[in-house]
């Protein structure tokens, strides 16, 4: 540190010291261009400054890690440990230096906390992390004497989340049951869950929907009775929960909420714990096949959309625009697109390989080329550097694959960009429609039409055919009667 200092106080006087000045002009005197002398004074005075913004650059670095290095000696071993795997960790899946700085500062604080309060790592609990948190306010007003601004415990909650991520099986753990009703419940929905998990074999979106009625019932049952004896349940109970359940819920979405409670109820009658079946009684509104029609893009507007993300050089418009450009061209859902792998590209043989999300199987499609150059520029110049495997990853660290709520963002946010409002959804589901209706007027058969879609029957394409409202217009019948003017 003393040679820094002594390097950066020689800079300062080189920067005003009179001999570089005239040595400069020595050095020039035999040249007749004055503009090149004024050229020559001004590189050498930029040295300096390069030279001095360096050494500061450096004297800062090693004394952050002198600082580092005093704070980890007064660590026990055990501490040490736990913060060196945080570090090695948060390195491997890219946060920036200043991140993992921060986050592994506040993780060493909270740590020392609990080697004053004497608590094990592994009791640690969502309150305590709050009450560190308040003693953390206090420590820093006491400190600077002010008090924390507004959203300051942001970092360090972050770093102690990633902290107990890091060191504990599960973060943040389940809360325990507050008494035996809710004790049965938990079990009981465990089991409901396996189930439907190993039994009926459902897809993940499909487990979390029914997961979450079947809990929902559950709390609001206990809450009603005072206990969990389902043996107890009647008609009048799932009434009274249909009635609070439905409002401003549309009819489709009344229709899956009844399902979802009848297949719970199945499994208490399945299990046991109720005499009776009481699916039968829950009652739903009728929907009649194909009454309504779902947003969809026009060829223009997928025109437009694709237009737009693909000015966008950035990486999050690199990604965005190859993740579009799947969608269009082969219409396929969110999961399949997100599941995508760096190996499930052939790039010799022009092939995608595509898992699809409901009957499990694998699909090889043509890799067409303006997806495949899409997805290339992206691998080239917009993707992060990680280890990760799958193709399209989060914009910020930790760089993990994206998830379904991300491309239902991505498809929003660029069909604002480029002006498209829709009426009805605009998640990345429009994209699926308008490839079906494309391919129905191209009187694609519809066979091949469930095959590039996905469908395990020929029925399941039969939904999309209410889309080709144009083209349904051309084979309608005229009724007499007095025309209805708009």
């Amino acid at each position: 540190m003393q040679v820094i200092n002594g390097l950066l106080r020689v800079c300062s006087s080189l920067k005003n010291e009179p001999l570089i000045v005239a040595q400069t002009f020595e050095l020039s005197r035999g040249r007749h261009n004055a503009e090149q002398n004024f050229v020559d004074l001004l590189i050498s005075v930029c040295w300096i400054g390069v030279l001095r913004s360096l050494l500061r650059i450096i004297s800062g670095r090693i004394f952050l890690g002198l600082i580092n290095q005093t704070k980890e000696n007064s660590m026990s071993q055990s501490l040490f440990k736990e913060i060196s795997e945080l570090r090695d960790e948060l390195h491997g899946q890219r946060y920036s230096l200043t991140v993992i700085h921060n986050y592994c500062l506040y993780a060493g604080q909270f740590l020392a906390y609990l080697e004053e309060q004497a608590i094990e790592l592994r009791d640690v609990t969502p309150d305590l992390v709050a009450e560190s948190l308040l003693h953390a306010a206090r420590q820093f007003r006491k400190d600077r004497g002010r008090v924390p601004a507004t959203g300051w415990a942001s970092i360090p909650r972050s770093g102690i989340h990633a902290l107990l991520r890091s060191a504990l099986p599960a973060w943040p753990p389940a809360p325990p049951a507050a008494n035996e009703a809710e004790r049965l419940t938990r079990e009981t929905c465990g089991q409901y869950e396996k189930w439907l998990r190993h039994e009926r074999g459902l897809a993940e979106p499909s487990i979390t929907a029914l997961m979450w009625e079947a809990r929902h019932f559950c709390k609001w049952f206990i809450q009603r009775q005072g206990k969990a004896n389902f043996a107890d349940l009647s008609v009048r109970d799932i009434d009274a929960y249909m009635d609070i359940r439905v409002p401003g819920l549309t009819r489709r979405s009344v229709k899956d909420v009844a399902e979802r409670l009848r297949g719970f109820l199945r499994h208490l009658h399945r299990s046991r714990l109720h005499p009776d079946d009481l699916s039968g009684h829950v009652i739903a509104p009728l929907l009649y096949a194909y009454e309504g029609i779902p947003s969809i893009l026009t060829a223009d507007q997928i025109a437009a959309v694709l237009e737009f993300a693909g000015e966008d050089s950035s990486p999050l418009g690199l990604r965005d625009h190859a993740i579009l450009q799947l969608l269009a061209n082969y219409g396929l859902r969110s999961g399949e697109v997100g599941r995508l792998q760096i190996e499930d590209i052939n790039w010799r043989a022009d092939t995608l390989h595509v898992h699809r999300s409901k009957n499990h199987t694998l699909a090889n499609l043509p890799l067409l080329e303006p997806v495949g150059e899409a997805i290339l520029r992206y691998l080239r110049d917009g993707r992060p550097d990680t280890d990760v495997r799958t193709i399209f990853v989060r914009s910020r660290a930790p760089y993990q694959a994206m998830t379904a709520g991300g491309l239902y963002g991505v498809v929003k946010r660029r069909l604002g960009a480029a002006g498209i409002g829709l009426s009805g959804k605009r998640g990345p589901h429009i994209f699926r429609h308008a490839r079906a209706v494309s391919m129905l007027r191209a009187s694609t058969p519809r066979k091949i039409i469930g095959d590039v879609l996905g469908h395990r029957s020929p029925e399941s394409t039969a939904p999309y055919l209410k889309l080709a409202t144009e083209d349904l217009r051309a084979i309608a019948i005229d009724l007499p009667g007095r025309e209805v003017k708009q």
